[in-house]
């Protein structure tokens, strides 16, 4: 593929991107006409970050792949090869963003870019589908939701255990625990534990280095962008690419990577998709600022007592994965209630979720995991990283969202960034 075929708008752009991108772009499903987007017109797409996970996600059913952007030159051959014809390659989000024929953004960057773009994408009338945890910090949740609800734009977040596939060591989905607890067959408030026990792994090898020597930043790579928002650190390739979940600039360990995954289906199931906890307490050794470490236990309460406790020891070799006042269920969908598959089974399902993102943007209706809820679930995953980093007790508003009486926690919910990129 020629440079030009790459990069097509490149001589429009060097005359007014900065315009281009600030006013909102209407895509062509909305405006009627010649390009409009008939039911049964193809959806459109373009991947942003195509190293890992974005690679993984090049073809789905339901969009045609029209673009593919990354900052490391290498990643975007490797997607262009793999892309086939018909598909432009480019470094700069931006330029994927001022295409008025592509109907869908795919953000599979590192988490410190997921506000930032989607925020952006909304603003340019895209539709959005952004791998987890759906933000880095609490307010960049606040702010994403705002804008995607703000520009009446459908929004999803890559995880999927509340709705299908196998959840973790139950052989099963989480439909039938969903009904049990709908049902209180085990009671309330309960109590959810989530560890190795209870089939979950955090993934502790996550972590970051505490002293790197800086080293030449490879010819391939836009180190400059790739930190974007994040603050200037000197280059080390255990920063970057696969290895970059280990610091707290990017994300957070183990617990920013699985989080969501293991905690938005536990939301789910304990019916707290619009609110948060009000206490938080962690056991964890002291924190180096940069790299993402270990941790032992985090416990979130909610203000009707339901707890959600996070053991990173596998400490309570007997704890159930759900357990109230009635009956505990554990790994393997085993119970001390005789008898609950069957009772189970006679119960009538849930409403049933809006799961087909293509659908939902077609017909304009909200994904079963939006930029409501799924901010809610990553609010636990960052509340329990702030506690981690501050070992020490926190008291949360869910309603306002902020911690009560402490402005060093605080000020990790709006954390800058760096200039010139801002929400």
């Amino acid at each position: 593929m020629t440079e030009s075929a790459r990069f097509p708008r490149r001589d429009f752009l060097k005359k007014g991107l900065a315009a281009a991108v600030a006013v909102t772009i209407v895509p062509r499903r909305v405006l009627g006409g010649p390009g409009f987007l008939a039911p049964s017109d193809e959806l459109t797409k373009a991947v942003i970050g195509v190293g890992g996970m974005g690679l993984g996600h090049l073809r789905y059913e339901g969009a045609r792949l029209l673009a593919v952007c990354d900052v490391d030159a290498g990643h975007l051959k490797t997607a262009l090869d793999a892309s086939g014809p018909g598909v432009a390659g480019y470094k700069d989000f931006r330029e994927v963003l001022a295409r008025p024929d592509i109907d869908i953004i795919h953000i599979a960057t590192p988490p410190h870019w997921h506000a930032l773009m989607s925020i952006r994408a909304a603003e340019a009338g895209k539709d959005v589908w952004c791998e987890k945890p759906m933000t880095r910090t609490i307010g960049e949740g606040r702010k994403v939701a705002a804008a995607v609800g703000r520009n009446g734009r459908i929004f999803r977040i890559n995880t999927w255990f509340r709705f299908s596939g196998g959840f973790y060591g139950f052989g099963t989905t989480v439909l039938p625990i969903k009904k049990a607890v709908a049902h209180r067959l085990l009671g309330w408030p309960l109590k959810a534990t989530v560890s190795g026990i209870t089939g979950f792994d955090w993934k502790f090898y996550w972590s970051g280095k505490t002293w790197l020597p800086p080293q030449p930043v490879p010819a391939d790579l836009d180190y400059d962008f790739w930190l974007g928002p994040a603050p200037e650190k000197p280059y080390h390739p255990h920063r970057v690419h696969q290895t970059f979940r280990g610091y707290w600039d990017y994300d957070g360990g183990g617990l920013g990577d699985m989080g969501m995954h293991y905690l938005d289906p536990v939301q789910y199931l304990l019916e707290k998709d619009g609110t948060s906890p009000v206490e938080i307490e962690a056991d964890a050794p002291q924190q180096h600022p940069d790299a993402c470490g270990r941790w032992r236990r985090v416990s979130l309460r909610y203000a009707d007592g339901c707890e959600i406790v996070l053991d990173g020891e596998n400490r309570d070799v007997q704890a159930p994965f759900i357990e109230g006042p009635e009956g505990k269920l554990y790994r393997g969908f085993r119970s001390n209630i005789p008898g609950l598959k069957e009772k189970i089974a006679a119960l009538p399902d849930p409403p049933a979720q809006e799961t087909d993102f293509a659908r939902c943007v077609r017909e304009r209706r909200t994904f079963a995991l939006n930029e409501t809820n799924a901010h809610r679930s990553c609010t636990l995953v960052n509340l329990a990283k702030i506690a981690v980093r501050l070992n020490r007790p926190l008291r949360f508003d869910p309603d306002r969202q902020v911690f009560l009486d402490d402005e060093e926690a605080n000020r990790l919910i709006d954390e800058p960034m760096r200039a010139p990129w801002t929400l």
